[in-house]
This record gives C-alpha cells, sequence and structure tokens, in this order.
C-alpha cells in the first residue's frame, strides 16, 4: 500500500513539473484584426509598400503602408492619414473623415474610397479603383 501511495505521489508531481507555466504570467499575444491579417504587411516602417490606384472617375490614388496598422492616402492633392479598423473582409482604413477599403494585394487589386460616417460605417462612395 506505501508503495502504491509513493508511485500515486510521484506521478503527481511529476505532472506538475510538466504542465506551462502559470497562465495567469503568460502574456497573451495581442489581438490583430482580420484587415491586418488580410493584407501582406512590411516588415518594419522602412519597407514601405506603395501602391497606385487607378479609378473609374480618371482619378489616381496613391497609398502607402509604412506598418501593419496604417495609411497614407493620397487623393487629389490632399494626404490622409488612417488607421487600420475591423472589416469582415480586405484591409480597412479609416481617417480624416474618409474611409479607403482595399480586396487583395498588387496589380488588380480593388480598392474603394468612401466618406466614412461618424457612426463609424461606411458612407457613400467616392472611388472605385483597380491596383496598377
Amino acid at each position: 500500500m506505501k508503495k502504491l501511495i509513493a508511485i500515486a505521489l510521484a506521478s503527481t508531481l511529476f505532472g506538475v513539473g510538466c504542465t506551462r507555466e502559470d497562465p495567469a504570467a503568460v502574456e497573451e499575444e495581442p489581438a490583430v484584426s482580420s484587415a491586418a491579417q488580410m493584407e501582406p504587411a512590411p516588415e518594419s516602417p522602412t519597407q514601405a509598400i506603395m501602391q497606385s490606384y487607378s479609378c473609374e472617375s480618371g482619378q489616381v490614388v496613391k497609398a502607402n503602408y509604412s506598418s501593419f496598422d496604417t495609411a497614407t492616402v493620397q487623393y487629389q492633392d490632399r494626404t490622409h492619414e488612417m488607421h487600420v479598423a475591423v472589416s469582415a473582409s480586405g484591409a480597412r482604413y479609416v481617417g480624416d473623415g474618409m474611409e479607403w477599403w482595399t480586396k487583395g494585394s498588387g496589380p488588380g487589386s480593388e480598392g474603394t474610397l468612401f466618406h466614412h460616417q461618424a457612426d463609424g460605417t461606411s458612407g457613400s462612395i467616392i472611388e472605385s479603383c483597380v491596383a496598377d
């Protein structure tokens, strides 16, 4: 009987020693929006991605993706600093009362410029574009 208790105690202690760290001490990975997951992001701000988009109206939108969560959008000689926002698909950036929503990456990908509503939703379409 003493052997059985000793074996049970040893196996319990062995099992405890093999478990993960205290869950409270483990740092969780920060949540990344689906937009950031969908689009390729540069490894560092020094590797910015610049993409030019030709729009149905004849206008050009230029987007500079300098990090996971920011885009600088140039439209009609104005620069708009935007930050990533939640989206069901694609990458969505908001700022300056505007919204830039892309689907896909590289030539042929789509980009749509919207008015951004105060309640956080997309407003009317300003431009529909395709990446050059």
